[in-house]
């Protein structure tokens, strides 16, 4: 997992339910946990694009409910500045939910947009993804 070039804001708390832009079977997940994150005693890990999250499958297929799964966070509103000045934002937060710590996808479509970051730090998601923005 390589590091972004742009510094993202991460706002998607601890706690956050966001979309799943996949067809693996889940459609709604609550962030469970922030992957490589570090910060101050008592504060909630906070998440942004190109984050592994841990999260719970809150709505979907029955066999994907309740299940712990990883995801990579893929779409987020707030916005952020890429290096060459460009401001980036999106309409909605989604992520993509993942078989394995390794990146690999588990659905085979997605649905909307991802962001640019995504391609260098996760290749396999890149390879499944569309538009890349």
């Amino acid at each position: 997992m390589l590091a972004t070039p742009s510094r993202i804001p991460k706002l998607l708390p601890h706690g956050a339910i966001i979309n799943v832009c996949d067809n693996s079977g889940a459609k709604l997940i609550k962030i469970v946990s922030v992957k490589g994150s570090k910060t101050v005693k008592g504060r909630y890990p906070s998440a942004g694009i190109g984050d592994l999250v841990l999260g719970a499958v809150k709505s979907g297929r029955p066999d994907m409910k309740k299940q712990v799964v990883f995801a990579v966070i893929v779409r987020q509103k707030k916005e952020f500045r890429r290096p060459d000045g460009m401001r980036v934002k999106f309409e909605d937060n989604a992520a993509v939910v993942l078989k394995d710590e390794k990146g690999n996808p588990k659905g085979t479509i997605f649905k909307g947009p991802v962001a640019k970051e995504i391609v260098k730090r996760w290749p396999m998601v890149a390879k499944v993804a569309k538009l890349v923005v």
